[in-house]
């Protein structure tokens, strides 16, 4: 069993959280590394050279490893972290996410819309649900989480907006496939950072 109960699907891999101690999925996880420089920089999409260092995705225990200095305690050297890192972190989360979504609408696997959304989860289209954090709750409420699939309301209107070209977007499906399993891991970790997740007006939440 892994944290929160799930069970731990096989072969995924772990890393222990430098905040917490606990060991869990490293989707769960922000990967961070000390620069050239000795500053410390989130590696969000894993690919940067040296140490990895884990910290679970969550604005406190990003702040408890920043304020207690143990970045440096794992790093084993002196090292320093930026002022505001959750925030950069945020920031740079929220900008894969919108990217990536922006991606597979391009691809044809993502809509937006009230209607273009209802439609695909009517039928069967859907595997994630987006919703504006900062969207009606009445509006939201009408649409439902997709059979076996994802809800996510981590995105503001206009973050959402971004991806699909327009001002603000309340709501958007991404179908199966493509980078849709991207998105779920980056919205999930960015859901994190910002603790949106209690705010799930949709049916049948997952």
């Amino acid at each position: 069993m892994s944290r929160g109960g799930r069970i731990k699907e096989r072969d995924e891999p772990e890393r222990r959280c430098i905040a917490t101690g606990e060991v869990q999925p490293k989707r769960g996880l922000i990967r961070f590394v000390a620069g050239p420089d000795g500053v410390i920089v989130a590696d969000l999409a894993e690919k940067l050279p040296g140490r990895g260092i884990w910290v679970a995705a969550d604005r406190a225990a990003i702040e408890k490893a920043a304020a207690k200095g143990l970045f440096s305690r794992a790093a084993k050297a002196q090292v320093k972290a930026p002022d505001g890192l959750v925030e950069l972190v945020e920031a740079a989360s929220a900008k894969r996410v919108v990217e990536l979504v922006s991606l597979a609408r391009k691809s044809g696997r993502a809509v937006a819309g009230f209607e273009k959304v209802k439609g695909w989860l009517a039928e069967g289209r859907a595997k994630v649900l987006l919703q504006a954090s900062d969207g009606s709750e009445r509006g939201k409420g009408k649409l439902w989480t997709p059979t076996g699939g994802r809800w996510f309301g981590c995105l503001t209107a206009s973050e959402l907006g971004l991806s699909f070209g327009r001002d603000h977007v309340i709501h958007g499906a991404l179908a199966a496939g493509g980078l849709t399993d991207k998105v779920i891991l980056e919205a999930g970790r960015l859901t994190g950072l910002r603790g949106h997740d209690d705010g799930n007006t949709a049916v049948g939440k997952e």
